[in-house]
């Protein structure tokens, strides 16, 4: 849970680096908040036909769009890679697979353009 609300803490931080395990669980506590609102969103009655989603998790999926994003650039940072490699997302279906590729990657050791390696600081504290 940690990991998550150091995202949230840094919602808007786009340099730096992220480590994986924080980029995948910040993802993983996504996901199951998100399923359980949408669960929450079916059983009240407030889940939408129409458009696909409910209202509680239309509002959170809103929320966490810039911390989203905004880990997603310091991962690719962490790799070595501009943060606007995001973009390749939008090329259907092979966007996506490079994206989740990358994700994927380990850290760069060392030190990048980008900062140090956060691997290596959580080693020597």
């Amino acid at each position: 849970m940690n990991w998550y609300l150091e995202v949230l803490k840094k919602y808007a931080v786009f340099e730096g680096r992220s480590r994986r395990k924080e980029y995948w669980m910040f993802i993983l506590f996504t996901t199951l908040i998100s399923l359980f609102l949408a669960f929450f969103d079916g059983m009240v009655g407030l889940f939408s036909e129409e458009m696909g989603i409910g209202v509680l998790g239309g509002i959170y999926t809103l929320l966490v769009l810039l911390p989203s994003l905004a880990v997603t650039v310091r991962r690719l940072h962490d790799i070595g890679r501009s943060g606007w490699w995001v973009l390749i997302a939008f090329i259907p279906l092979v966007g996506v697979l490079v994206l989740f590729v990358f994700m994927l990657l380990d850290s760069k050791p060392g030190e990048n353009q980008y900062g140090n390696n956060p691997k290596q600081e959580a080693l020597a504290s």
